[in-house]
């Protein structure tokens, strides 16, 4: 079976995560793939097939060349909260023109004039959405691409040691590393498969953190609040404006960090702010951290103790220096790609992965793209031949592992 083909069975299935829920996973219906995914991966003859009571999918490729390193091979199974993943219809614009894509009957469209990459891909054949929802190859993709590359191994009966396989939830609210069964893993170093153009290979990422600013304001009648209101909605604006306007994401690129206010709601006595805050190095990182400590404190001198509260939890680290010691990860990696007529794409990860957290509880663990484009947007869209070619990757870096 080629990886579209499982792909299309996978997005079918809703794994939509929700940050606001404390369980593990965080929605139940993340399962619902994970059980297919046990189905499939006992079908194709894995072993050690389990699914965890929090919802993670494992199987190993037992090895056929002995003493050898064990290589893990991880994709998450959630996709993000920021637009549906129910109802998800895909379809496939074979031998793709250059052209505007209309995307069913929702009006919205592909547009190679506002997404040139589209011109990467003429006369390839692209999967895209309705125009309703996202599409899930963030990370659905990367799930169809490992075990479509498990099975090209045992099928065709190509040296491997053991391969461990590992499918996380959560990832997209940043937990997906939170509950992985590492010593159960048994990995001695790993790839993530996420997101991005077919080629890409990063060993490095932002260091993450979560932030939100909670505004306690007073009410008073309009007609009577001079000198008496104290406006929660007005103070949120006034952190916001405090921060540095070019520090965003639409104004950043490359290793430039940001503070990016994802989602405000608020009335005159209380107002809330929610933010993540990204920089590649770490002293940046952390000054963008105390600069919203410091924005909070004058606030608080200004219209009194308590106004403002600021909460900050670091999400994840640059796996980079991590990474240093195991460079044959990136070496190994490129081999592969030249071996199957891929060209590495080396470039830093403006997010992370769970690759990222797992890094840091021991398990070296770069990232290989799906070859995905247009993540969390009704404009997601993945070409078949990337996620063919990705596969094919896969399935050699296995086989490098064996020599």
């Amino acid at each position: 079976m080629r990886a579209y083909e499982r792909f299309l069975q996978y997005v079918k299935v809703d794994t939509q995560s929700d940050p606001a829920s404390p369980a593990t996973p965080s929605t139940e219906k993340q399962k619902d793939l994970g059980r297919m995914l046990v189905e499939e991966m006992t079908r194709m003859g894995l072993e050690r097939v389990r699914m965890s009571e929090t919802g993670y999918a494992y199987g190993e490729i037992p090895a056929n060349v002995e003493g050898k390193p064990t290589l893990g091979l991880i994709a998450h199974m959630d996709t993000t909260p920021d637009l549906t993943g129910a109802r998800v219809n895909p379809r496939i614009v074979k031998g793709y023109d250059g052209g505007v894509i209309p995307l069913g009957e929702s009006g919205e469209v592909l547009d190679p004039a506002k997404f040139p990459h589209l011109l990467q891909y003429v006369g390839q054949d692209l999967i895209v959405t309705d125009g309703t929802t996202l599409l899930g190859a963030d990370d659905k993709a990367g799930v169809a691409e490992i075990l479509t590359a498990a099975e090209l191994v045992l099928s065709e009966n190509r040296p491997h040691g053991r391969v461990a396989i590992g499918f996380t939830v959560d990832e997209e609210i940043g937990r997906g590393a939170d509950h992985f069964d590492l010593a159960g893993f048994g990995a001695d170093f790993a790839y993530t498969v996420d997101g991005g153009q077919v080629g890409e290979l990063e060993y490095e990422n932002f260091n993450a953190a979560a932030a939100t600013v909670t505004v306690h304001g007073v009410h008073i009648h309009p007609g009577d609040a001079k000198d008496r209101m104290k406006n929660a909605c007005l103070i949120a604006l006034e952190f916001q404006n405090m921060l540095p306007a070019a520090d965003t994401p639409a104004h950043t690129s490359g290793y430039e960090g940001f503070f990016h206010l994802g989602h405000m709601e608020g009335r005159e006595e209380l107002a809330r702010l929610e933010y993540i805050v990204r920089d590649h190095d770490w002293e940046k990182f952390q000054a963008k951290k105390a600069q919203m400590e410091r924005i909070a404190r004058y606030l608080n001198e200004t219209y009194g103790a308590g106004t403002v509260e600021l909460t900050l939890e670091d999400s994840y680290y640059n796996m980079k220096e991590k990474l240093r010691p195991h460079m044959h990860l990136i070496e190994n990696a490129k081999a592969a790609m030249a071996a199957c007529g891929v060209t590495p794409i080396i470039q830093p990860i403006r997010g992370g992965t769970d690759g990222a957290n797992l890094t840091y509880q021991g398990l070296p663990c770069p990232n290989l793209a799906t070859g995905g484009h247009n993540a969390h947007s009704r404009h997601e869209y993945i070409p078949v031949q990337s996620m063919d070619a990705t596969a094919q990757v896969l399935a050699k870096l296995i086989e490098i592992y064996a020599e």
